[in-house]
């Protein structure tokens, strides 16, 4: 039998994982079912298994061919009966638990063009030199 802790964040990491397959993340989810599903040595091809249904899972969810419910009732209980053999695999559950879907992760930049020169796709600040063409040599 699991623990109410343990329960509460299988729940939480199928919530996650549903809100990544909703904003498009799914390469995201592939990695950490790889690394879940790979932490024991006695589960060849159930990492490659898993990764499979994630990736059908999310399919269906998006067109349609399957409730949020089904596949959360689904992974929980996948999720379930993983930590009940392989209990190393918590953390990586607890992982997707603490994963925060509300903040876009990527990395934005920012560049500022100062002096002469053409500066391509950015702002253009001070004097723009054309250069030496060969009517000025």
């Amino acid at each position: 039998m699991i623990d109410e802790t343990t329960m509460a964040i299988i729940t939480g990491a199928v919530g996650n994982m549903i809100a990544n397959v909703m904003k498009g993340r799914t390469d995201a989810l592939r990695e950490w079912a790889s690394r879940t599903f790979r932490s024991s040595k006695d589960s060849q091809g159930r990492e490659e298994q898993t990764v499979m249904a994630l990736v059908a899972d999310s399919s269906a969810l998006t067109n349609g061919s399957a409730s949020e419910s089904d596949i959360r009732m689904r992974w929980t209980a996948l999720l379930a009966a993983w930590i009940s053999t392989h209990p190393e695999a918590l953390q990586e559950i607890a992982a997707m638990a603490s994963y925060d879907t509300h903040v876009q992760h990527m990395t934005v930049g920012s560049q500022h063009n100062h002096g002469t020169g053409v500066f391509i796709g950015g702002n253009n600040y001070g004097g723009v030199n054309r250069g030496l063409g060969p009517e000025d040599r």
